[in-house]
């Protein structure tokens, strides 16, 4: 009898013991899944985070966009309006700052001067359009709630850009992103071509080795020609196209004037009175009224390439060292560092300094050599060039100045411009020297004159982009270092 309460007694306590172990069981089970539900919930909002976090942020670059093209459709004329510059400098240039380098943008978290918000019908559908939206390009990962454009609260930047933004998940998670921007003050070049010395010798065969098409051509001292019809008569009615003077029965172009400063002389011209100047030829400029060069400050432009853009020394061999240290034998050639593979391959900002790397002077101008066949960029070089490109060129697409200085009405014709060498802005401190035929899309600047080697010509077709301060390859607004900040 006692060994039948004994055995009934231990099976009771293993009864207990494995219904204890059960209940273990089922509570460690029961957390697991908690915790994975949990996980699998965190997992979701932190994926949601950075879409919404990857949404704000691509908004932010939007902005960065329309300020780079801001006659684009899809930021609409208002905000066109908005994002130019409005401002003059000291040198009566458009710029975003005033005088005293307050920007022109002012306005506050609750007044901004941009405000954009998708509650109002107005902007619903300028924000959230699939087809026409400012942010349309966007709309699979979320779509844009709000967003405002005011003044930096760091002196010294251009505008603070707050976006508000949601995922399309039910319930949507929110992101709102503040980020500031800052400006790259390249100052805007307003002439095709401007030669600060004598352009042309009086002599045969050495007469200005250049002509030009789509701007102006400015020149601090006398030009010498051939003949007058060497010279573009201007014509409103002439057709956009992208024929070079060579293959023009008479040279006409719409938009070319001449600005010089002394005289206009000429080799070739019939016993007696010279030919009269068409109107577009303007000589004996200085000293009234006198010509504006475009300067591009030293210092201001060396500090922006290292920033933005590229910075090489140049030893006396002509060979390219980056960053400023010249190592002998380790140099780099022009022809590596400039070429472009083919159109749309832009090697951006470089700027190539002078011999002992301090302000350009008489002495201490280096000599860059180019043969390359085709490069896209914007050289300045604290020096002297010599241009003799290899090959025919490339065929690019170009757009002409518009018809009419009135931003609403400006239309640019698209044109395929043919064996064009170079692609940008060329600029050299002391004389560039041009060997065989070149031809340029974009702008040339010399703080000396342009002469020809061995019968060498350059031609010149204007990027009317440039005399608004837009420079392919170097921006214009950027996202300020350290200037961001996620609010939730």
């Amino acid at each position: 009898m006692v060994r039948i309460c004994e055995t009934n007694h231990q099976r009771g306590i293993a009864l207990i013991g494995a219904m204890v172990l059960v209940l273990i069981l089922s509570l460690l089970g029961a957390t697991i899944l908690n915790l994975s539900g949990q996980e699998a919930i965190s997992s979701t909002v932190g994926r949601e985070a950075v879409v919404a976090q990857q949404l704000a942020d691509a908004a932010g670059e939007v902005v960065v966009a329309w300020f780079h093209s801001p006659q684009a459709k899809s930021a609409g004329s208002a905000l066109s309006a908005t994002l130019a510059k409005k401002n003059r400098d000291v040198e009566g240039r458009l710029s975003f700052f005033d005088q005293t380098s307050h920007s022109q943008f002012v306005g506050t978290v609750s007044q901004p001067d941009v405000h954009l918000e998708i509650g109002a019908v107005s902007d619903s559908q300028v924000l959230s359009d699939p087809r026409t939206g400012m942010f349309h390009a966007l709309r699979h990962l979320g779509r844009i709630e709000e967003l405002k454009v005011y003044a930096p609260s760091t002196p010294g930047l251009l505008c603070t850009v707050d976006v508000r933004v949601a995922t399309h998940t039910n319930p949507p998670f929110r992101q709102s992103v503040l980020m500031q921007l800052g400006t790259v003050d390249l100052p805007p070049l307003r002439a095709a071509v401007q030669v600060s010395q004598n352009l042309g010798f009086f002599q045969l065969g050495n007469e200005a080795p250049v002509s030009v098409h789509w701007g102006n051509l400015k020149v601090g001292g006398d030009v010498v020609v051939g003949r007058a019809e060497e010279l573009p008569a201007q014509s409103r009615l002439v057709p956009v196209t992208g024929l070079g003077y060579d293959e023009m029965s008479h040279r006409e172009d719409r938009w070319m004037d001449a600005w010089v400063g002394g005289e206009v002389r000429m080799t070739q011209f019939p016993i007696g009175e010279p030919p009269a100047l068409t109107h577009n030829i303007h000589p004996q400029q200085i000293p009234t009224p006198g010509i504006q060069f475009d300067r591009w400050n030293y210092e201001d432009t060396k500090r922006i390439a290292q920033q933005h853009g590229h910075y090489f020394a140049i030893d006396r061999d002509g060979f390219l060292h980056p960053d400023g240290a010249v190592r002998p034998g380790y140099g780099l050639t022009p022809d590596a560092v400039l070429q472009s593979k083919s159109p749309g391959d832009h090697r951006g900002l470089i700027f190539i300094d002078t011999l002992d790397q301090t302000a350009p002077r008489k002495d201490n101008l280096g000599t860059l050599r180019l043969h390359t066949a085709y490069w896209e960029g914007h050289l300045v070089m604290q020096g002297h060039i010599v241009v003799a490109p290899i090959g025919s060129g490339q065929s690019i697409p170009a757009l002409s100045p518009p018809d009419t200085e009135q931003v609403s009405e400006q239309v640019r014709t698209p044109v395929q411009l043919s064996r064009v060498h170079f692609n940008g802005m060329l600029s050299a401190a002391g004389n560039i020297t041009v060997g065989g035929r070149a031809r340029v899309y974009g702008a040339v600047v010399t703080g000396g004159t342009i002469l020809s080697s061995s019968g060498g010509t350059l031609e010149v077709w204007y990027d009317h982009d440039f005399s608004r301060g837009l420079y392919r390859g170097v921006p214009l607004v950027y996202r300020a270092p350290g200037a961001w900040v996620a609010q939730y």
